[in-house]
């Protein structure tokens, strides 16, 4: 099945299915995604709030969410998410361990969103390298093994008697900031020609009834 999402012919075949306006709705939001920066929830224990931040993953262009279940079982709240599961794509662990080493391993830095002595404040961060941001608990933030294995610290600069901000409030800041400074820089941080057609073939497949039927139907005419 994974050869089809690089198949071309068989993105055409599943474009006879949508309408134009949705195939020009495709290309024109994911001309704007991008995997540069990728955002991980560790062991957030409101549900809402893991879903309110893939709404902002999604707003804001970012195409991958990580979630990191270690202490408490999660499922995408869809009232909250309001449709954005379909569009952004979800990677789970059970683990911190295996998530930082994941992301290492595609070259994301690990940037922990926590007040520390080391820390950078958000209009000041490098957003040239590929990063991993990370969010904690809303109770007691990222947990210490994160925090000792992270490249770097960001902020919110806050100015009022209150020193944190809700999880998916953060995040919608942060990711608002660093997007758009993104996308006026000249990093090359678009997603690449494989990447594209993998997710056009994906949304596609998500637009369309019956597609387990309608791709038998073209690997029997292959």
């Amino acid at each position: 099945m994974q050869e089809l999402f690089q198949d071309e012919a068989y993105l055409a075949y599943l474009e006879e299915f949508i309408t134009d306006s949705r195939k020009e709705g495709f290309k024109r939001v994911l001309a704007n995604r991008t995997k540069h920066f990728t955002v991980v929830c560790e062991d957030v224990y409101q549900l809402h709030n893991t879903s309110a931040v893939m709404r902002s993953c999604e707003v804001f262009g970012v195409q991958e969410l990580h979630v990191i279940e270690q202490r408490f079982g999660k499922k995408i709240d869809k009232e909250i998410a309001l449709g954005a599961e379909k569009w952004v794509d979800i990677n789970r662990y059970s683990n911190h361990q295996d998530c930082i080493e994941v992301l290492k391993q595609k070259g994301y830095q690990i940037i922990a969103t926590t007040p520390h002595e080391n820390d950078c404040m958000l209009e000041d961060f490098d957003i040239s390298k590929p990063s991993a941001i990370f969010f904690g608990t809303e109770r007691h933030g990222l947990s210490e093994e994160v925090i000792r294995q992270a490249d770097g610290f960001m902020k919110i600069p806050m100015v009022g008697f209150t020193e944190s901000l809700n999880i998916s409030v953060s995040a919608a800041i942060i990711l608002q900031n660093i997007s758009t400074r993104l996308r006026h820089s000249a990093i090359d941080w678009k997603l690449s020609e494989a990447e594209l057609l993998e997710k056009r073939i994906d949304w596609s497949r998500k637009s369309i009834k019956d597609i387990d039927f309608i791709t038998q139907r073209y690997l029997e005419n292959s």
